[in-house]
């Protein structure tokens, strides 16, 4: 039978790269796909729906609020554009237009990637402190907490801050100099979910601001994420985001973000507009977040170990020995790497991972570290029955080779 893609026109891959927004993120469990579809039914009012929607990312996160936002980079705009604009809509109607504001955010050298071009989005000029030498291999320094502190002046709105295992200070060490310049601390955390605990985590460790993704490790929407942090940046965020053609005296703010918090007006259409939530998302990342909060990740993780175990399984011998699966003990989803470096003669991982791209069925596979002759496969996003498939087409391409004796 068919599929809706089949019938666009449009060929299914085989997804080994894991939840990617260029392979188009995981397959949806049911019960989100079908609170999602039931969402499509009915019509709510969209700032009462997000008011909700901060009250139940609160409780998983630990913070005092949260937004359901088009996705961990839609939420870094929306974080800039709160710390930048703050609650008064006469500053949020001229983004990115700065004149007269705070508009630097001081960021980690070692940190800065393309996707921090949505903090550039809303206005925002970057300030890079420290020289990676670690990562020059001229030494083994980064950035310290001392050099953001001296970068912090009258023009900061915020320190921006990218969660990796590697990155160099700490976040904690970061928070403190930024609080007692009376600075907030937006993270970008898109990817660095599981574990669970990462969702209240780096509260604790300072954070004012988190943006995780929804349609990763959640298994939500693809185009869905999570900002969530201090209520009053919250708001802002979501001022900036919610369609706002309504009457100031229509407005029916939800208390769960602005109790409290005095409005001079509403700002127009805001800079975060453009990434506009539909209802389905809000209902489907809710439900997504509910699943992966109760989930047991280990039985997550060894559902992937099977399904990597039997891909080794169904490789060519001679292939099959340049084979590890690696499995991890802090939640993070097992690994099939296969090394192709002592291979002379035959193709490259990079050929490998063209060739799988290109065959059919199409192969996508992890290219990260093809330079170092390995390619990567994940299982989060395969199904059961495309082990085999996978095992096929990698023997298509190596078996040819032969190692001399």
């Amino acid at each position: 039978m068919s599929n809706v893609y089949e019938r666009l026109g449009v060929p299914t891959i085989i997804n080994a790269k894991g939840p990617a927004t260029r392979v188009s993120g995981a397959p949806m469990p049911a019960e989100i796909a079908a609170a999602m579809q039931e969402a499509t039914q009915h019509c709510v009012d969209m700032a009462e729906l997000q008011g909700r929607a901060s009250e139940i990312i609160a409780e998983a996160t630990g913070a005092e609020a949260g937004m359901v936002t088009a996705g961990a980079s839609a939420g870094l705009l929306l974080g800039t554009a709160a710390c930048l604009a703050g609650l008064d809509p006469a500053r949020m109607n001229r983004l990115p237009d700065t004149t007269g504001m705070r508009d630097e955010v001081v960021v980690v050298r070692s940190q800065r990637n393309f996707y921090d071009h949505a903090v550039r989005a809303a206005g925002a000029r970057l300030v890079e402190v420290g020289l990676p030498d670690r990562f020059s291999g001229a030494g083994v320094r980064d950035a310290e907490a001392w050099e953001i502190e001296d970068a912090i002046g009258e023009r900061t709105a915020c320190v921006f801050y990218v969660a990796q295992p590697s990155s160099r200070p700490s976040l904690s060490a970061v928070a403190e100099v930024a609080h007692d310049k009376g600075v907030p601390v937006l993270v970008d955390a898109a990817s660095q979910l599981p574990p669970v605990g990462n969702l209240e985590r780096f509260f604790g460790q300072g954070a004012d601001l988190v943006s995780f993704s929804g349609g990763k490790a959640i298994l939500g929407p693809q185009g869905s994420g999570i900002l969530c942090g201090r209520r009053e940046l919250v708001a802002s965020a979501l001022l900036q985001n919610l369609d706002q053609d309504i009457f100031f005296e229509q407005w029916r703010p939800p208390r769960a973000l602005f109790a409290g918090l005095n409005l001079r007006g509403l700002p127009q259409h805001g800079i975060g507009r453009s990434c506009k939530v539909g209802k389905e998302q809000v209902v489907a990342l809710l439900t997504a977040l509910r699943l992966f909060v109760d989930e047991d990740i280990g039985a997550r993780n060894r559902r992937c170990l099977s399904r990597l175990e039997a891909i080794a399984e169904h490789l060519a011998p001679e292939i099959a020995c340049g084979v590890r699966i690696e499995e991890s003990a802090d939640g993070e989803e097992p690994l099939l790497v296969l090394d192709v470096s002592s291979r002379p003669g035959g193709p490259s991982a990079f050929d490998l991972v063209i060739a799988l791209q290109d065959g059919s069925p199409a192969v996508h596979v992890d290219p990260s570290f093809v330079d170092e002759g390995r390619v990567v496969v994940r299982a989060l996003c395969l199904k059961d029955d495309q082990a085999p498939v996978i095992a096929r087409r990698v023997n298509e391409v190596l078996a040819p080779v032969r190692v001399p004796a």
